[in-house]
């Protein structure tokens, strides 16, 4: 007789949106499964993603240091068999989740299937569908222990309040607040910033910007955006990730690239619009519950290849700013539209 499961380790330990992607998933285990505890199994930093799931803890790996190297890992092992954990789902599925489930043996273990050789046809064009999306993927895992779960009906946490530092920060207005974070890891999945400067522009004559980033290059830029025109704030680099979350959750409306402020927003139940640039929802990293109509893609007449690869790594160097076949009117019209 199987042993009942009264306690998941759920391990997914980067990168930031594929960790904030996780979140509507464990909120929807939560409801539907109440008396099972969750352990996420994650780095430190994204500790505030998961204040508001009940019955869920986080154990926090160091690799730079306690957990470093396969020692480290049989280290980590002892701690989580100490947890009394019952079950593993490994939404991650990466040599460090693999030799991490090799150390705790006995205990059962499920992964997430990537869909590698579907993406891999999708991105060489063989195949250009829908592909299953990192949500249900992450889904199909508790499945696979018992634990079938219904995404089609999400709860999300209610607006956070503001500290009187939050508050400071992007000062009081009665306007709608429109969030854009203009950056992505790759060149190839961002809008170019100088159309990003005249969607800026437009929209803050009518609503208050808040610009979000993060890295020295990248709050450059937008203390440029930040001192040309009104109504915008720019708060990279000014907020600890718990407060840049409150903010989030007060927006009307996110604007972002293919990237991790998109998922963030989508895991807090705010409206996002997303530019695509050589990557392409079909492969599934589309932001949480949001509506077709709010991704803005490159135009494949032009750019035939893309998705050139799953993350938007690789791309010929002519399709570096395939997203500029999206006009800023298109961008402004759809934040409008929804606001």
């Amino acid at each position: 007789m199987q042993k009942k499961i009264n306690h998941i380790l759920v391990i997914r330990l980067s990168a930031m949106g594929d960790v904030a992607m996780t979140v509507p998933v464990l909120k929807a285990f939560t409801e539907q499964y109440p008396e099972v505890k969750l352990t996420i199994l994650t780095r430190a930093f994204f500790l505030p993603f998961f204040r508001d799931l009940p019955n869920v803890s986080v154990y926090s790996a160091n690799f730079k240091a306690k957990h470093k190297g396969i020692l480290g890992l049989y280290k980590l092992s002892k701690e989580l068999r100490d947890l009394k954990i019952d079950a593993v789902a490994d939404l991650h599925n990466v040599l460090r989740s693999k030799i991490l489930k090799s150390f705790l043996i006995g205990i059962k273990t499920i992964q997430i299937d990537k869909g590698r050789a579907e993406k891999k046809a999708l991105v060489s064009g063989e195949n250009f569908q829908q592909l299953e999306t990192t949500h249900q993927r992450y889904a199909d895992v508790f499945e696979a222990l018992g634990f079938k779960l219904d995404l089609s009906n999400p709860k999300f946490p209610s607006k956070s309040d503001l500290s009187d530092k939050e508050k400071s920060l992007i000062g009081g207005s009665s306007n709608k607040l429109i969030g854009i974070a203009p950056f992505a890891a790759h060149e190839g999945k961002m809008y170019p910033l100088d159309l990003m400067k005249a969607v800026v522009e437009t929209l803050s004559k009518d609503y208050k910007v808040i610009l979000f980033g993060g890295g020295q290059k990248e709050i450059a830029v937008l203390n440029e955006f930040e001192a040309a025109f009104k109504n915008i704030v720019n708060v990279a680099g000014k907020l600890s990730l718990d407060e840049e979350l409150d903010v989030i959750s007060n927006l009307d409306i996110m604007l972002s690239m293919d990237s991790g402020n998109a998922h963030l927003a989508a895991m807090l139940g705010i409206k996002v619009v997303t530019i695509w640039g050589v990557t392409h929802p079909f492969a599934g990293f589309a932001p949480f519950s949001q509506p077709e109509d709010y991704l803005l893609l490159s135009d494949r007449n032009q750019f035939p290849k893309i998705p050139t690869s799953v993350y938007g790594n690789k791309y010929p160097e002519t399709y570096k700013e395939a997203s500029r076949s999206i006009s800023p009117e298109i961008v402004i019209k759809k934040i409008k539209a929804i606001i």
